[in-house]
């Protein structure tokens, strides 16, 4: 009984292994791939903006979004991202401030305020997506190690996403993170996932 228990034991070891190492693999090759597309809405994630000031990071995500749009490709920009602890302005706010600052028309923003995390601003998004009358094709912004989750969760609350990432770099901590993510996230569904945090 004993060495059965170990046998089986293993055997569910070497799965999670391999599984985990072909999740890394996939997160990996999707932070490299740049799938910009017509779309009906850009949606841009959230990132850390100072007192209405994008971060670098956010900064980035609104300048690729406003290249995107600029490009034809999409007829509307969707900021997202609500307020951390401490924060006066909510990250859609900032987003959508510094892109009226270069020379992105009102008309074209939407601004979604509540998400704290990437499936509480996509879902609301798709929301925002259904309520406008648009079609669910979207291009999602983000960084490049978030790309992967970034899509499975866009197609999990109904939109037909593709991933336009930034140039940034992806940092081996940051694929990392996204694979434990992506893995759980896979196994329980990623609005579970979002529950949980």
């Amino acid at each position: 009984m004993l060495r059965w228990t170990v046998r089986i034991a293993l055997g569910l070891l070497a799965a999670l292994v391999v599984y985990v190492g072909v999740t890394f693999g996939q997160v990996w090759w999707a932070s490299r791939q740049d799938h910009r597309r017509p779309s009906s809405a850009i949606i841009v994630m959230g990132a850390a903006q100072w007192d209405g000031r994008p971060s670098p990071v956010l900064r980035a995500r609104l300048d690729h979004a406003a290249e995107l749009w600029e490009q034809g490709l999409a007829g509307h920009i969707i900021v997202t991202g609500g307020k951390q602890q401490g924060d006066r302005v909510t990250q859609g706010f900032a987003g959508y401030d510094y892109l009226r600052g270069k020379g992105v028309p009102e008309e074209v923003l939407k601004v979604e305020v509540e998400g704290r995390d990437s499936y509480q601003e996509l879902s609301a998004s798709a929301a925002i997506v259904r309520s406008a009358g648009l079609e669910p094709e979207v291009l999602v912004v983000t960084d490049p190690y978030h790309a992967l989750r970034a899509s499975q969760i866009a197609h999990e609350v109904g939109l037909e996403a593709a991933v336009s990432p930034t140039a940034s770099p992806s940092s081996m901590s940051a694929l990392g993170r996204e694979t434990v993510a992506v893995s759980i996230g896979r196994l329980i569904g990623y609005r579970r996932l979002s529950n949980l945090g």
